[in-house]
């Protein structure tokens, strides 16, 4: 869309949205989409990436903790004040290191040029003559505290005070302006017990294209905040196992109240730092990320997914309820980015709000190895690519793939074995299969036609593109591939659980997108208001395709080559 308006002599504003990244695009180090002009407008901000280091939880006691008379100095000059004596870890809590290089990012070794040692503080903020440590101070002890002013990306030290939102931990010296954030979850007025996490570092790609407006973002916004990171309620990153879920649970609601005003402030920096902007595209993740973690909406979803009881009356009520609430507060948030976007863009104009996918939950996760397996199939000879609900089959074909060592023949049984093995997948437990047709739990199946060329395995129609697998399935809402946890935990009613044999599971989250686009609870949101905007007109049926042709139409541009069609009916 972005490209067609700029021909039409349009201005385009892209922050932080998915293909406006100034970056170019290789395959094999062949580059097989360029920068310009497809992936650059006239302000790009690239979405933020992984900076090289990924979130940790620390738990420490009141023995970690020693005075220490140079930091007490250094606090009371930054203008910090304890009513306690100062205590100090006595050791650094973490290292790691980054690269001066701005292409380069950093790492928990100390491999890298530029090196961090992060000790912490423990200070005392309340004048009530008793010992009450409230406030832990994270520094890395190489630079020391210093007391600013900071300016962005800088942050010098942070400052968290139990009971409060994250503070942001700019990695002074990085070439790729990497940052990441510290919380407290726990922290005992005598410090005997104490926990906090490190979210995972991130940056903005210095892609050259784009580098001046990821400057801008850096120097005025600040470094990419950490967002919320589902490896932490799920328990994949290092150091959380002992962390009560409540500190989980608001450690992810931390991430997305500070998170999506982050985006929200790029958006609104972006507006008025080019008030002549056509088009501003802003986007917001939540409340993506929060109905993946906490969409525990169906008496199938285990409450304790290492419990297999804990289904139907055996759920927890009080989880059930506080997941409603957390999604609750998602879209509260995300509402709040919308409406500060809106504002700064000025009451003369229209704005648009839409979603490209719907949600459901789900309560069984499913190994299509094993399933392949199960029905006698040598997965070896094939490339199972699976996301969400959705998966791709790929055999390994002579001639087509890279190493192939299928031959036609092969090939031609093959695909048609792994159709047949997915259209008959059932789920022969009743206590969870009461949702689908016939047990079987792919709704969609599409296979390669066969005929249409000398065996190269290239053919494609209606149905099948060209890079899809030789064999395509969706499956019906309730399933997905991912959540498989490790150790497997079967569910209530099934065979014990075996990795070799076992192709349904108990999950570890909740919520699941990308089943088939005809399904009701797969419908997105349209939401559109402004002067050019039909007042109270509802839309009972369009396409996600259908929104860029109505926005060129919006700007007075005509849309060439588009697949969706114009909503007239929502136009003035």
């Amino acid at each position: 869309m972005w490209v067609q308006l700029r021909q039409q002599g349009k201005k385009v504003v892209t922050a932080t949205w998915p293909g406006g990244d100034g970056a170019d695009i290789s395959i094999n180090k062949t580059v097989v989409q360029p920068a310009q002009p497809t992936r650059v407008t006239d302000f790009t901000v690239p979405f933020g990436a992984f900076g090289g280091i990924g979130a940790q939880g620390f738990t420490l006691s009141r023995s970690d903790f020693t005075a220490d008379p140079g930091i007490v100095a250094a606090l009371q000059a930054a203008g910090h004040f304890s009513f306690s004596p100062v205590l100090v870890t006595s050791a650094p809590v973490e290292t790691f290191s980054c690269s001066a290089a701005a292409t380069a990012t950093c790492t928990n070794a100390s491999t890298l040029d530029v090196k961090y040692s992060i000790r912490v503080a423990a200070i005392d903020t309340t004048n009530d003559r008793k010992v009450n440590y409230d406030t832990l101070v994270f520094f890395d002890e190489n630079r020391g505290i210093t007391a600013g002013p900071f300016h962005a990306p800088s942050t010098g030290p942070a400052y968290v005070k139990f009971g409060g939102e994250n503070a942001p931990f700019f990695f002074e010296g990085s070439g790729a302006k990497v940052g990441a954030a510290y919380f407290v979850s726990a922290l005992s007025p005598d410090l005997s017990v104490v926990r906090f996490a490190r979210y995972g570092a991130n940056y903005i790609p210095r892609n050259t294209p784009v580098l001046a407006d990821v400057d801008d973002i850096n120097n005025n916004i600040g470094f990419w905040r950490p967002q919320a990171d589902f490896r932490i309620p799920e328990r994949l990153s290092p150091g959380f196992t002992g962390f009560p879920d409540l500190e989980i649970e608001t450690m992810f609601e931390d991430m997305v109240k500070t998170f999506v005003r982050y985006q929200a402030n790029i958006g609104e920096r972006a507006i008025k730092a080019h008030p002549d902007a056509d088009l501003v595209m802003v986007y917001i993740e939540q409340p993506d990320g929060s109905e993946h973690q906490f969409l525990l909406t169906d008496p199938r979803q285990g409450t304790s997914p290492t419990d297999p009881n804990s289904i139907g009356a055996n759920q927890d009520p009080a989880k059930v309820k506080r997941y409603a609430s957390y999604i609750r507060f998602a879209y509260q948030t995300a509402d709040k980015a919308v409406r500060q976007i809106a504002e700064a863009a000025g009451h003369d104009s229209n704005v648009v709000v839409v979603s490209d996918h719907g949600f459901a939950p789900f309560h069984t996760s499913v190994n299509l190895t094993n399933i392949l397996r199960n029905a006698g199939i040598d997965t070896s000879k094939v490339g199972i690519r699976t996301s969400g609900p959705a998966a791709d089959i790929y055999v390994n074909l002579q001639n087509r793939e890279l190493g192939g060592t299928v031959d036609l023949a092969t090939y031609r049984a093959l695909v048609a074995q792994i159709t047949d093995a997915v259209k008959n997948a059932v789920d022969p437990n009743a206590r969870f299969n009461y949702s689908l047709r016939d047990q079987r739990i792919f709704t969609v199946v599409e296979t390669r036609p066969l005929q249409c060329d000398a065996g190269t395995g290239q053919c494609t129609s209606k149905t099948v593109g060209q890079d899809y697998g030789d064999v395509f399935a969706l499956m019906a809402p309730g399933y997905n591939f991912d959540g498989i946890q490790n150790p497997g935990v079967a569910r209530q009613g099934d065979a014990p659980f075996n990795s070799a044999t076992t192709a349904l599971s108990i999950p570890n989250f909740y919520g699941a997108h990308g089943h088939d686009p005809e399904l009701p609870v797969m419908s997105a949101t349209f939401i559109a208001a402004g002067p050019q905007i039909r007042k109270d007109t509802v839309v009972r049926h369009m396409r996600n395709i259908d929104v860029a042709p109505t926005i060129m139409r919006m700007l007075g541009t005509t849309p060439h080559q588009v697949d969706g069609e114009v909503l007239n009916e929502v136009l003035r």
